[in-house]
């Protein structure tokens, strides 16, 4: 009997520690596809406000040719 409980005891802590290990890889995963999607969410913005300046200047331009062309 003691034999027995000795080796549940003996996988217990085995599956315990490879549990342990999972977790700490896929925290690890978590981790970095945060900063991926952080820097993702970065590139985004930058981008809609540079769209943005470019629709205005565009906009600015296509008044400019407008006003010329009506004096």
């Amino acid at each position: 009997m003691k034999e027995q409980l000795e080796k549940r005891l003996a996988e217990l802590k085995a599956e315990f520690e490879s549990g342990q290990k999972v977790m700490a890889e896929l925290e690890a995963k978590q981790a970095n596809l945060r900063d991926t999607l952080l820097r993702i969410s970065g590139a985004i913005q930058i981008l809609e406000e540079e769209i943005g300046k470019v629709s205005q200047e565009s906009e600015k331009t296509q008044d400019s040719v407008r006003e010329e062309i009506s004096n």
